[in-house]
């Protein structure tokens, strides 16, 4: 989705906002034309979300969770079990902030529950800070994909 999205976006609205702006340019008197301001803007926003998205991508890197398979340790990529002080269990995988989808189950690695859990083990416990106070959860199970099983 998001890199369908992205490909919208640099293939299809750009060149089109780029042509309304070129034929409103056109049209004389650009301090009151509202397609020629409205088409500009745009583009700058366009221009500004493709230098951030290519920094980003010039600053990622590939992490492979499957380097950490059989370990019991919470670390990126991991699929971690927990309990939370009532007793619920709950289970979230770690990924990118990018790739995150909470509907899914997956929580960014800068999340405070994801915060919590990096680094402990199976069997222990950690503390949480939310809005209703400080909860322990304790970590059940940890994770990995085995090499060459989808991440």
């Amino acid at each position: 989705m998001r890199q369908s999205r992205c490909d919208a976006t640099l293939d299809v609205e750009r060149p089109k906002v780029v042509e309304t702006v070129s034929w409103a340019a056109k049209n004389g008197d650009r301090s009151e034309n509202g397609d020629y301001l409205y088409g500009k803007k745009r583009l700058r926003e366009i221009d500004r979300r493709i230098r951030h998205l290519t920094r980003r991508l010039d600053i990622a890197e590939v992490a492979d969770p499957s380097a950490h398979h059989g370990r019991d340790q919470v670390f990126f990529g991991a699929t971690v079990t927990y309990a939370d002080t009532g007793g619920q269990e709950h289970t979230v995988t770690i990924k990118g902030i990018d790739e995150s989808d909470s509907l899914r189950g997956e929580i960014s690695w800068i999340s405070p529950v994801a915060r919590a859990l990096l680094k402990a083990r199976e069997g222990d416990e950690v503390m949480l800070m939310t809005p209703a106070g400080l909860q322990r959860l304790e970590v059940i199970e940890v994770r990995y994909p085995a090499p060459g099983e989808p991440a």
